[in-house]
């Protein structure tokens, strides 16, 4: 009778013995599976870290390094000349080339310019021949100024009519005498332009001294065949009689 429990219990304990045991593996398994999907289902909880290390692609292989320059390689080319001088050869060359002269070219008759077929000596089909049947060299033509400086005693030489001043009364009066200088433009057609007072005696002689040179004319001064303008200075005189 006690064998029988002892029997009966040991059976026992083994049938819950392998229970407990397959309840406990399929409970682990269970715990394994639900960590894994968990991450899966909800990605936001996961640190961003972890995330961008399994999702970033890989960063791109460096570029090939650039290929290296080419090396030129200097020839040195040997010569039989150093310093304007020509040295002693080396070596004796294989092959030796011979340097043809050209043939100078028959003499012509006629001086060197001449027309060919000219007489010796420089005749009419040589000189004189190369000289008629020249092209003719045109020589430019200079420009002719509109005004020129002219000294008063050119100007005194084209004077073709002439005015005497009225003496001012006052300057009488006042026993004022002496040159009055003007400075004056003689047209192209030779009148008095631009007239103005340069120095003076006295201030009572300048009107009546422009009025006067107002009245002169002179001939047209010509430069390269051309009538121009003329710069100078016109000097009048007042003079009182009886000193």
């Amino acid at each position: 009778m006690f064998e029988d429990s002892l029997i009966e219990s040991g059976n026992r304990l083994k049938t819950k013995r392998g229970r407990t045991t397959a309840f406990a593996v399929v409970l682990q398994v269970g715990i394994i599976i639900i960590m894994i999907l968990i991450p899966l289902m909800f990605t936001e909880a996961l640190p961003k870290a972890m995330t961008m290390t399994f999702l970033a692609a890989p960063p791109p292989p460096p570029p090939p390094p650039p290929p290296a320059a080419p090396v030129k390689v200097i020839k040195v080319v040997e010569t039989d000349v150093v310093n304007n001088q020509l040295r002693t050869p080396t070596k004796i060359p294989k092959k030796v080339e011979m340097i043809k002269e050209e043939e100078a070219p028959p003499p012509q008759a006629g001086v060197v310019g001449g027309v060919p077929g000219g007489v010796p000596g420089g005749s009419m089909g040589g000189v004189m021949g190369s000289i008629i049947g020249s092209t003719p060299t045109a020589i430019p033509k200079v420009a002719t100024p509109q005004r020129i400086r002219v000294s008063a005693g050119v100007t005194q030489g084209l004077k073709i009519k002439n005015v005497n001043p009225v003496y001012p009364q006052m300057a009488k009066i006042a026993r004022v005498q002496g040159p009055v200088v003007l400075a004056a433009i003689i047209g192209k057609d030779g009148s008095i332009q631009n007239l103005h007072v340069i120095s003076t005696a006295s201030p009572l002689l300048n009107q009546a001294a422009m009025d006067a040179v107002k009245e002169w004319r002179y001939r047209p001064y010509i430069l390269n065949g051309e009538p121009v303008e003329v710069d100078t200075q016109i000097t009048v005189n007042f003079t009182l009689s009886g000193g």
